[in-house]
Parts: structure tokens; sequence; C-alpha cells
């Protein structure tokens, strides 16, 4: 019984995610999240007292997902250069569609979700800001490794974080398929640096 519950949960969070991915999440109302997953009005509020609860559980779901994702993909190379050029080979599998976890390339969910709910005291913009410290501070880890002084290990995990968001940016705005190639041009660059 508790493996069905767990199911309709998770299949609420993941049509809701998938839903507001692709339309934003003003856009789509409660009615079309129960029409499409196929799950009734009654077993939703069972689990969510409100959207606002389904959006923070999809904020969260997707945040876990894409961690675990990208922790994946740097576990299979050494630490340092090889997991920070990992970090951008992955992100243009994502840009490019071809990380089906992830698929389709609809931009940050994270930063989609942040204009949507703006206020700096608003828990759905703080789980996005710490999904996005969780991503930095994963990048840091390898650039410790490369710096072994902790202000340049800053500094560089600072400009390549930059980069990092710029491309899913200048991929998504301007659909630059190559903008994370383009990015780990200029990451090179900045590692190599003394």
């Amino acid at each position: 019984m508790p493996t069905l519950i767990l199911d309709k949960r998770t299949q609420l969070i993941e049509t809701a995610l998938s839903l507001f991915y692709e339309r934003g999440i003003h856009a789509v109302g409660i009615n079309e999240v129960l029409k499409t997953s196929g799950i009734a009005k009654k077993t939703l509020y069972s689990y969510f007292s409100s959207k606002e609860e389904l959006i923070a559980a999809t904020v969260e779901y997707r945040s876990r997902l894409f961690l675990n994702w990208l922790q994946s993909q740097i576990a299979e190379v050494d630490p340092g250069r090889a997991s920070i050029e990992r970090i951008f080979s992955s992100l243009d599998d994502w840009i490019n569609e071809r990380v089906e976890l992830l698929s389709p390339f609809k931009g940050c969910f994270f930063i989609n979700t942040s204009a949507e709910y703006n206020r700096h005291d608003c828990n759905i913009y703080g789980q996005c800001r710490t999904h996005k410290q969780q991503v930095c501070e994963l990048l840091l880890q390898q650039c410790r490794i490369i710096q072994s002084e902790e202000k340049a290990a800053q500094s560089l995990n600072t400009s390549l974080s930059l980069l990092v968001e710029g491309a899913i940016v200048r991929a998504h705005v301007m659909g630059d398929k190559q903008a994370a190639q383009q990015a780990w041009t200029t990451a090179q660059v900045l590692i190599a640096a003394p």
C-alpha cells in the first residue's frame, strides 16, 4: 500500500513538473495537472494542501534529479579539470537533448521558476537559490583541486559558474546549441591562468 501512495504522489509531481517546465507555472492550473495525470482532486489534496505545496515539491524533485545526474557525470572522471570539463560537456548534452532524464530542454527550470516567484522572501524562490548554490558548491569542490589557495578557488568558481549559467541562458533564449561548448573554450583559459 505505501508504494501505491508514493507512486501517486510522484506521478502528480512528475506531471506537474512536465507541464510547469513546458509552459510556465502560472500558465498551468491544478485542473490541468489532474486531467493530465488522471488522478482525482481528492487524492491530490491528500498530498498537497495547495498549488504552492505542489510547486515546492516539483522544485525539490527537479533539484534532486538534476544534482544526482550532474554528480553521476563527474563521478565517471578524475576530479579537478576533467570533472569541470565533464560539467560543460554534460550541459552540452542536456542543451542538445541527449539526456533523456532531463529532456526536452526548455532552459533552466530554476531560473524560469524564480522569474515567476521573484520575491526574495518567497519559499519557492529560496528553493531555486539553494539549488543554484548547490551547483556552485559542486563546481567549487573541483576548483579547489585546481587552485589550492581558497581565494583563487573561489574566484575561479565564480567565473566558471557565470559561464555555466550564461551557457544555459544563451542556449535557451538565443537558441544557441553550441553555448556550452563555447563556454568550455573560455573556461579552459580561466583554468590555465596562473
